[in-house]
């Protein structure tokens, strides 16, 4: 089942630079751990901000929920979800 999920990121400014540095290193490895598992299909920044939108392919609801909650940036994330379903004038769909 494919999502599409917008996450804003909202770091404390006040948050110590090694911990920030931790937080940022691990998303970064957790993310492209499930890149290259085939789960995060695409992520996208989007211009101008610290957001970033992104497709998953999880089994469910809850699938999806458990890799959101793992993220390490998760306590900082605003997230926005989707589910998405094939369009009939999508090309790919004939």
């Amino acid at each position: 089942m494919l999502f599409a999920v917008r996450m804003d990121v909202t770091i404390p400014p006040g948050l110590d630079p090694g911990v920030r540095a931790d937080l940022v290193a691990r998303e970064k490895e957790y993310c492209r751990e499930l890149q290259r598992s085939g789960i995060w299909v695409h992520i996208w920044r989007c211009a101008g901000q610290y957001a970033n939108i992104s497709i998953f392919d999880a089994a469910d609801n809850e699938a999806l929920h458990r890799i959101l909650w793992e993220l390490p940036l998760f306590p900082y994330l605003d997230i926005e979800i989707t589910p998405l379903a094939q369009h009939p004038s999508d090309l790919a769909a004939g």
